[in-house]
């Protein structure tokens, strides 16, 4: 995890009685900034394992879809539909991989237009390190038992679903 802050007091929690006071409920924001804060240390928690094998997690999480997909390869389309993410953060991503040498980039042969991104050996190996030290790390969420983590999943599911991310 990131350096601790060690403070002597919760500054969400301090945030929410300020917010209390001034606004009403404070329940819905102190939730919100909580999950933007674990979200911040879980990426720089797993920003800092990559960072060893010349990766970031985004790079990270592109090179295991490409390594989940039966050929090894995707278009990049699919690529952002499945990561969730904008074309050209795709584009940069794979840019950055190839230069890295843990990709290639070719024509998509049922698509004249479009590019494939294949993942290398060097590809694989990388995913292989750095998925076994994530999970060493339990992901950043080694505070947590099963049952909390899998709560966690079911809540942030239902925003997911209200989001549109898909049907339920």
């Amino acid at each position: 995890m990131a350096d601790p802050l060690d403070l002597d007091f919760d500054p969400i929690a301090r945030a929410a009685s300020i917010w209390s006071e001034r606004f009403g409920d404070s329940g819905a924001m102190a939730a919100a900034t909580s999950i933007m804060r674990v979200q911040q240390l879980l990426i720089g928690e797993f920003d800092r394992i990559c960072r060893p094998y010349g990766l970031t997690f985004a790079r990270y999480e592109a090179l295991v879809l490409l390594s989940f997909s039966r050929t090894g390869a995707l278009p990049m389309a699919k690529i952002g539909e499945r990561l969730m993410v904008h074309p050209t953060s795709v584009t940069n991503t794979i840019q950055r991989l190839e230069a890295a040498g843990f990709v290639t980039r070719e024509p998509n042969p049922r698509d004249g237009r479009g590019t494939l991104a294949r993942i290398s050996d060097s590809g694989r190996d990388a995913v292989k390190h750095v998925t076994a030290e994530l999970m060493d790390a339990e992901f950043g969420l080694r505070a947590l038992d099963d049952g909390e983590r899998a709560q966690i999943v079911e809540l942030l599911r239902r925003l997911r679903v209200a989001a549109g991310d898909f049907r339920d």
